[in-house]
């Protein structure tokens, strides 16, 4: 164990941000810190360095543990270019590699006694430089520069004349060049492109550094993490596994909860039925049955309702009529900004249903391939051309399309000026906009807010054909499934620019990639069933990128020379696709009928047992009716001592038949 956390509590103005939060990490290990927006991710983090003290509970740390953390935000201020502000981390061992240069020098002068000792000094010296991998430091420095994606020219460009992100970059870079006991990372795929990230995965898991990561780029953590630790309502808990496997596991956890809250509610529910019928015998022996079921209902164990996410979008995405089969034809299209080509001759098609995910390097074109599309900007050369009937509805990355000085009430309200206020009231609350809050102006909201009124306003406008420009940017965890579901259940068709990769996998049934100012199309099956069997989305683009990327680009007629393969899976190990298919099906449809099976079965058992409970209830009405009558009859003939007597053995029979029906109520009750 090298950190770990005791029952944590912290409190902000009396509200509770953590409660309890236990956990631990050990040596090596890569875990995650996940939960909605809000949820005191960061607040763990500071109280984690220290930055902030708990209210109650303690931090646990090995003695001696080096940290090192990327925020979400850096303020890098340097005079330094970014490659030496890089290699200033390794200054300890350039220093290292000086002073073994001057111990050679010196080492050439002397003899003897000297000479030994200098040899001494120089071969302990010499130790700790390879310990610490003094002759790697230049191609380590190396290797970091171009796997965060800094070009040659980047690499000499001055600190302070980068943007956010940049320095963003340059902070990651130095962090992992310390190689620390213990790695935090607050959202580091932000300022990543694809590349960079796979590059970014394979160093953390070759890393002997334990790692800590908040992150809502799913795919990263199911490579990633072994370990998930989940903030939920102030508390928390520790998952085994990647994300995924939490996914699941937490899925099913929130339903077993609700079942046994079901089913303890129901319980209470039948047992007050059941004392409410036996008081209704008014019999002693069912009067004391029921105050027996009271007391053991009292001691019963009274289960809380779980609690629900309560800050899940709720929307849906229908398209006001359908479009024709050919949705947009893209031929020959070419771009540039002044000496800087983004793409060239790159033609493609996209037709009715599909859902095409654009992804590439960032600054290879894929929002300006967007703009073009929409018409917001006019293209070099080549046509752009849609379909009959094709109505675009556009998201936006920088919500371009929203007015900063309207509030989102008003941004709403005169887009769509048929909505009454409580329509637009109860569209934002769906998107988790309540009270106050919708007469927020939209220049103060933040990016994950403006992306909610963003989606808000694509869903209304019923479009179908959606085009996306990185449109789960700033969405927690939560916000991002349900626009998969809304995606995946959309009758329309869909092209999005996105570089979460999870996102693509549940969503995509195609996939271009602007590689080397070319669109390659890589081939996908729009027919599948979202998401386990999709055909066309990124684990497939992995599998296939580096088989047929060389060829798409001899076809478009762009250079291949020096052109480094995308890593993979291997194709083998993984099967075919039409056996992944099927195997798919067949497993799914062989559980299906057995499952039906057995639920038909259930069902007819539960109807005999409804069936037997009426006749019960029917018999024990029509004896009790009849003893009321037999009382009757024997009151108005007392004198009658043969009559008396075949009344009273007939009601004695009466009673006998009723103890037995009891009890044959209480069991089909019971069951």
């Amino acid at each position: 164990m090298i950190l770990a956390t005791h029952h944590i509590h912290k409190a902000f103005l009396e509200k509770p941000v953590l409660q309890d939060v236990s956990f631990q990490l050990e040596k090596g290990e890569k875990a995650a810190i996940i939960g909605i927006n809000g949820a005191g991710k960061t607040t763990l983090l500071k109280i984690l360095l220290g930055e902030l003290e708990p209210d109650s509970g303690t931090v646990s740390r090995v003695r001696d543990l080096s940290v090192g953390y990327l925020a979400q935000r850096q303020n890098v201020d340097s005079g330094h270019t970014v490659r030496e502000e890089l290699t200033a981390v390794k200054q300890p061992v350039i220093d290292m590699e000086r002073r073994l240069t001057e111990y050679e020098a010196r080492m050439a002068q002397v003899s003897g006694a000297d000479l030994d000792s200098l040899m001494n000094e120089y071969l302990l010296l010499q130790d700790q430089f390879r310990n610490e991998n003094g002759y790697g430091w230049r191609g380590e420095v190396n290797a970091v520069l171009n796997g965060l994606g800094f070009s040659g020219e980047e690499q000499d460009q001055g600190i302070s004349t980068l943007s956010g992100g940049q320095k963003t970059r340059v902070a990651l870079g130095k962090l992992l060049l310390q190689r620390p006991d213990l790695i935090i990372l607050d959202e580091p795929t932000n300022h990543l492109d694809m590349a960079s990230i796979r590059w970014l995965e394979s160093f953390l898991l070759s890393s002997k550094s334990a790692v800590l990561i908040v992150s809502h780029d799913r795919y990263f953590l199911d490579r990633i993490v072994t370990k998930v630790i989940e903030l939920d309502h102030t508390h928390s808990m520790v998952f085994s596994g990647n994300y995924s496997s939490y996914a699941e596991r937490k899925k099913k956890l929130r339903e077993e909860q609700m079942h046994a809250w079901l089913n303890n509610q129901a319980e209470i529910r039948r047992q007050e039925e059941v004392i409410s019928k036996l008081r209704q015998f008014n019999r002693e022996k069912s009067i004391r049955r029921a105050e027996s079921r009271e007391k053991l209902l009292e001691k019963m164990e009274v289960l809380d309702r779980p609690q629900e996410v309560s800050d899940k979008m709720r929307f849906t995405l229908k398209p006001c009529i359908q479009s024709g089969r050919d949705v947009l034809h893209i031929e020959e299209l070419g771009m540039a900004f002044g000496d800087n080509t983004l793409f060239r001759n790159s033609s493609f098609d996209i037709r009715r249903g599909e859902h095409v995910a654009l992804i590439g390097d960032n600054g290879s074109g894929k929002t300006t391939l967007l703009r073009l599309i929409n018409g917001l900007l006019a293209p070099l050369e080549g046509l752009i051309r849609t379909g009959v009937n094709v109505h675009i509805g556009y998201y936006d990355q920088e919500h371009h399309v929203l007015n900063d000085r309207n509030t989102v009430f008003e941004e709403i309200a005169f887009a769509y000026p048929d909505m009454t206020n409580t329509q637009i009231r109860n569209l934002l609350a769906a998107f988790l906009f309540t009270g106050e809050e919708v007469f927020k102006q939209i220049s103060a909201l933040s990016g994950g807010e403006k992306g909610r009124v963003s989606l808000a306003k694509l869903m209304l406008s019923q479009c179908n054909f959606l085009i996306l420009d990185e449109p789960t940017n700033h969405l927690d965890m939560v916000s991002r499934e349900v626009l998969e579901n809304a995606l995946n259940s959309y009758e329309g068709t869909v092209f999005y620019v996105s570089h979460d990769r999870y996102f693509i996998n549940r969503t995509a049934s195609r996939i271009l990639s602007l590689t080397r100012g070319v669109v390659l199309d890589y081939p996908g099956h729009s027919d599948a069933e979202p998401p386990a069997c999709y055909f066309g989305n990124y684990d497939f683009y992995l599998e296939k990128s580096a088989e047929v990327e060389h060829a798409l680009l001899a076809k478009a007629g762009a250079a291949v020379t020096g052109m480094t393969d995308v890593p993979g899976r291997d194709a083998k190990a993984s099967g075919s696709p039409g056996t992944a298919s099927l195997s798919c099906g067949a497993a799914e449809g062989g559980a299906a009928a057995q499952d039906w099976k057995a639920q038909k079965e259930e069902q007819a058992r539960l109807r005999r047992r409804q069936n037997e409970l009426r006749q019960c209830e029917e018999r024990i009405a029509e004896l009790e009716a009849r003893n009321g009558k037999i009382d009757e009859e024997m009151a108005e003939n007392g004198t009658d001592l043969v009559l008396l007597s075949r009344l009273q053995k007939e009601r004695d029979e009466n009673e006998a038949e009723l103890s037995g029906l009891y009890e044959e109520w209480e069991e089909l009750q019971e069951e």
